[in-house]
């Protein structure tokens, strides 16, 4: 679901990326929510945070979201860097660092909360910025993969696509343009279930262990490592047993 790119890209292959990664976004979306009070996966509602702490001339905190947005940018920045640099020598594998970036920041923010007290004034403005980075990275990452169809970090282009989509129900007659349709809208419902089951789950889980819930982003994505990697070694020995020679 990682390696494939153009031709070779099927919709199963953006419809398991798209199931995985917007669990993940889901998670960590409650997760800043209940800990950090802020959104940590998206920047559209810190740029009207920005704006009413700007009017209201609380210069700090409306440096703080415009340095949620910025982080939330270089992480997607960083991502395509990463990922175009990789490509000239292993285009096959050039999703790795940015996802093990994205591991490394959920492990880091679980262990610091044995080293740094709550009480730490900067302690939360920096996570969030953190987390804010960690998901500009991964929706570049999905975006770059999946050729621009599969967004996991934020619903709302989502809701709106789904909307129009769903409309054109009563208009398409032909059937492999409404078969696509269906899929298209399927893929969507599957993004947008799995970002609120990440949610719900996240919620729970955040009762009993708090900032620790982001280990399961962590496994969730050493999981989508190891699927893509097991069927990657399935396909290529399925053909080298086919043409031996």
């Amino acid at each position: 679901m990682f390696r494939h790119k153009g031709k070779g890209r099927t919709y199963t292959h953006n419809l398991k990326l798209a199931s995985i990664l917007s669990g993940v976004a889901g998670v960590v979306n409650i997760t800043g929510v209940l800990e950090l009070h802020t959104l940590t996966t998206n920047v559209t509602g810190h740029f009207a945070f920005f704006s009413e702490e700007l009017v209201l001339k609380n210069y700090r905190m409306a440096f703080a979201y415009l340095f949620y947005i910025l982080f939330f940018l270089l992480g997607a920045f960083i991502s395509s860097l990463v990922m175009e640099w990789v490509s000239k020598y292993k285009p096959q594998t050039s999703y790795v660092i940015p996802i093990f970036i994205e591991i490394s920041i959920f492990s880091a923010i679980t262990i610091s909360t044995f080293l740094v007290p709550k009480e730490y004034s900067g302690f939360s403005m920096i996570l969030s910025s953190v987390l804010l980075f960690a998901m500009g990275l991964q929706n570049a990452l999905v975006t770059r993969v999946s050729q621009s169809v599969v967004r996991t970090t934020h619903l709302t282009g989502l809701f709106t696509d789904l909307g129009i989509e769903l409309s054109q129900l009563f208009f398409y007659k032909d059937r492999p343009a409404r078969i696509q349709l269906n899929k298209s809208i399927f893929l969507k419902l599957a993004i947008i279930c799995c970002f609120f089951l990440g949610c719900i789950i996240g919620g729970f889980t955040y009762a009993y262990f708090e900032l620790r819930t982001l280990l399961f982003p962590v496994g969730l994505l050493f999981f989508a490592l190891w699927y893509d990697r097991i069927l990657f070694r399935y396909y290529y020995l399925k053909r080298k047993l086919r043409n031996p020679h």
